[in-house]
């Protein structure tokens, strides 16, 4: 069976619109874990985000925003996400 799971312009749109990125890429490496157990779970996708909502914001508060801006796609089928989150002054 084959089961489609959460499409790297669905995470695109959601980021756009809760975090108003300056710089957003979203890319789908799941073909590149074909094979292994979680493949079989959802997607494998990273992010490499731009914002000035990050300004003052620790990594893990940084990846705390991207997550709760994921939400609702998470459990529709993302097994991996690698999250790159900076400020707009490459912090």
């Amino acid at each position: 069976m084959n089961t489609p799971f959460v499409t790297a312009s669905a995470v695109d749109a959601a980021l756009r619109s809760a975090l108003a990125p300056t710089h957003l890429e979203v890319r789908d490496d799941s073909a590149a874990h074909a094979g292994h157990a979680g493949a079989r779970e959802g997607s494998h996708l990273s992010v490499h985000i731009v914002s000035a909502r990050f300004a003052g914001s620790s990594r893990i508060t940084r990846h705390r925003l991207v997550y709760d801006a994921l939400r609702e796609l998470i459990p529709l089928g993302i097994h991996a996400l690698a999250i790159d989150a900076r400020t707009p002054d490459g912090t």
